[in-house]
């Protein structure tokens, strides 16, 4: 036990103890538990980290990936990239528990600095246990308690010149009385949201909008840029967007579009500003995420031309155990409105593609659409990808000029959100405007 660690926290217990000492406590503990039975259980609650779902703020490569600290293998281990702190380990154990001990078995590159969280929702972190003089090893915490579905390890300084690095990270504990998170879910989806209005002016879409999303009370929603407009400032975020959509932002997962580029203060800088980690989850302006049996791929279309986000997406493709993928960025390949169509994005729809993908939400024309399945060539196949356009959420709306192969269905001039539909094995949507009708129902898709 490390004297300096925090005084309010637990301190974990070491591998390296003498074998005197070990049968000593052994033999203590045994006596304990004749003494008192009812502490029998609580000394041998269940693993219930193994094999679960695991995301990680930065993966040193693809065989590195954090899955590995959860696969029960102590030949495989998970690594952070090298020389950057800080660094995290997430796993999510599918339900609510209670967690009692969590065990860490380090490899070379090991944390001398670290704190272990839980959260109800991957978003809001307490801190179980502290760590500050960190020797590596195998690190013991036997006696925790903590309510949460998520667990993670946030090193905030390393020991080595190198990364963090984890052979196994196991959490014991129960799982309580709600599911793992499968089935269906709903999420509201939109893009191109906030002009420079208010409530006060009744030509000011956005309010309506956001009332709409309110109202049908989504899992979470998806925001698929230029969610301020129009520069994104910080100062226009907090006057506008704020006041309407901003009242579900801790259940927004946002991806930027080019307006939040173009902030004075610096490329991203309001975006990054008001959002905080919610829009940088994994520390990037791109991050993934899974619910029920779907894997959600959140995009950043600015930086399509960058190898990092490339290589970021392939790698998690590879990781993914979901069997349907959904992802989303704001230029879109395919649009009938007035921005057309933007081959930036046709190298990651091929990636897509091969990885089997269904479902692909953006922005940019302020128009509704939808697509027929199509392949990254614009052909119309049973294994395609679907696109859905979704720029209606607030900014002025674009006509119709020049409508697309496989097009099935545009609407310009009513504003709106659509409502996604998730199954374990499909999707449907429907586009409802502001005056709670629905003006469009899409079919019923199987993953493929």
């Amino acid at each position: 036990m490390h004297p300096n660690g925090s005084a309010l926290l637990l301190t974990p217990t070491r591998r390296r103890t003498v074998g005197v000492v070990i049968a000593a406590v052994l033999a203590l503990v045994g006596g304990l538990l004749l003494a008192y039975p009812d502490r029998a259980g609580a000394a041998a609650d269940p693993l219930i980290s193994g094999g679960k779902s695991a995301t990680s703020s930065s993966d040193e490569s693809s065989d590195l990936g954090p899955q590995n600290a959860f696969d029960g293998d102590p030949a495989t281990r998970w690594a952070s990239v090298e020389g950057k702190d800080p660094q995290w380990l997430s796993v999510d154990l599918g339900a609510t528990a209670d967690v009692t001990r969590v065990k860490l078995s380090w490899e070379d590159a090991y944390a001398k600095a670290y704190r272990i969280e839980i959260s109800a929702d991957g978003t809001t972190w307490t801190r179980l246990a502290d760590e500050t003089a960190g020797d590596g090893g195998t690190d013991d915490w036997p006696a925790l308690t903590g309510k949460g579905r998520y667990l993670r390890v946030y090193g905030t300084a390393r020991a080595t010149a190198y990364g963090y690095s984890l052979y196994e990270f196991e959490v014991y504990g129960t799982l309580g009385g709600q599911p793992p998170q499968t089935g269906a879910f709903t999420v509201v989806a939109a893009g191109d949201i906030a002009a420079q209005c208010t409530a006060s002016d009744s030509d000011c879409a956005h309010p309506k909008t956001a009332a709409l999303a309110k109202k049908i009370d989504p899992k979470f929603y998806l925001t698929m840029g230029d969610s301020q407009y129009d520069d994104a400032r910080i100062s226009d975020f907090r006057n506008y967007y704020d006041k309407t959509w901003g009242a579900f932002k801790a259940k927004t997962r946002p991806v930027p579009g080019n307006h939040e580029t173009y902030d004075p203060a610096g490329e991203l800088a309001g975006y990054k500003a008001y959002f905080g980690d919610i829009a940088y989850p994994q520390g990037k302006t791109y991050y993934s995420y899974d619910e029920g049996n779907w894997h959600f791929i959140a995009l950043d279309s600015n930086s399509f031309d960058k190898s990092a986000q490339i290589d970021w997406l392939k790698a998690d493709l590879a990781k993914n155990s979901k069997a349907c993928i959904a992802a989303y960025w704001h230029h879109p390949l395919y649009s009938s409105g007035g921005h057309g169509n933007d081959p930036v994005s046709r190298p990651v729809w091929k990636i897509l593609y091969g990885a089997k993908a269904d479902l692909v939400l953006n922005g940019h024309d302020h128009h509704y659409e939808r697509f027929a399945p199509q392949n990254p060539d614009g052909k119309a196949v049973a294994d395609g990808i679907t696109e859905i356009v979704g720029g209606m959420g607030g900014a002025e709306p674009y006509p119709i000029e020049e409508v697309q192969p496989n097009s099935q269905k545009r609407i310009s001039g009513e504003y709106g959100v659509l409502k996604m539909d998730f199954t374990d094995s499909g999707y449907s949507w429907n586009y409802i405007g502001t005056d709670n009708k629905t003006k469009d129902t899409s079919p019923k898709y199987t993953c493929h």
